[in-house]
């Protein structure tokens, strides 16, 4: 005689079977969102942090032997990749040149340029990259101090490292007198971490 299933446990083999739909639904479904919310925030973290210029940058990068992060991190930083920017005291493009100092590199190179040619984004990208190359010579390879100078200038940043309220060594910065160059130094060191990270650079 053929036995009966009793209602009950076909009941109960139902509802596990359920249960555990609704689980894999939910792992299924968590993973999905997991992934396109993180998707979207690389999306959102692109969009803030672009990679423009990039023929530019892969020029002076190559030039300079700088790491295209770091360059990128200046870019952000000094213009947000505007190359008609113009600062309160007359910096101007991409990477916020001095007149004074696009004139002094150019002497270095023996090439003549106006002062408008700093909107020229080949050009600006170029004279920037060489004008991190030139502060990190002048200062052993160290990025923090170099971006230092290149914000506050090479004398301010050479009178700080004679100073042993802001230097032990005479190499490295322990503190910066001035805040807004230490919050852009901060910035910038911030930020060649995100595109490093994000665009997998250097």
């Amino acid at each position: 005689m053929k036995r009966l299933n009793n209602p009950r446990r076909v009941h109960r083999r139902i509802h596990l079977r359920a249960v555990v739909l609704i689980l894999l639904l939910c792992v299924g479904v968590g993973f999905l969102v997991g992934f396109t919310g993180r998707l979207a925030v690389r999306g959102v973290l692109k969009s803030l942090y672009p990679l423009q210029y990039e023929k530019e940058v892969e020029i002076g990068c190559q030039a300079q032997n700088l790491p295209r992060s770091f360059v990128y991190a200046v870019i952000k930083c000094e213009s947000g990749f505007d190359p008609q920017a113009v600062s309160n005291v007359g910096a101007r493009g991409l990477m916020q040149l001095m007149p004074d100092t696009f004139r002094w590199l150019c002497s270095k190179t023996g090439e003549e340029y106006t002062e408008d040619d700093l909107f020229d984004p080949a050009i600006n990208v170029r004279y920037g990259c060489y004008l991190l190359h030139i502060l990190l010579s002048e200062f052993a390879g160290e990025q923090s101090t170099a971006v230092a100078a290149y914000h506050a200038g090479i004398g301010n940043v050479g009178k700080w490292l004679q100073d042993e309220r802001y230097s032990a060594d005479g190499k490295t910065l322990r503190t910066i007198p001035f805040g807004t160059t230490e919050r852009y130094v901060k910035r910038v060191k911030k930020v060649q971490r995100i595109y490093a990270a994000l665009y997998d650079l250097d």
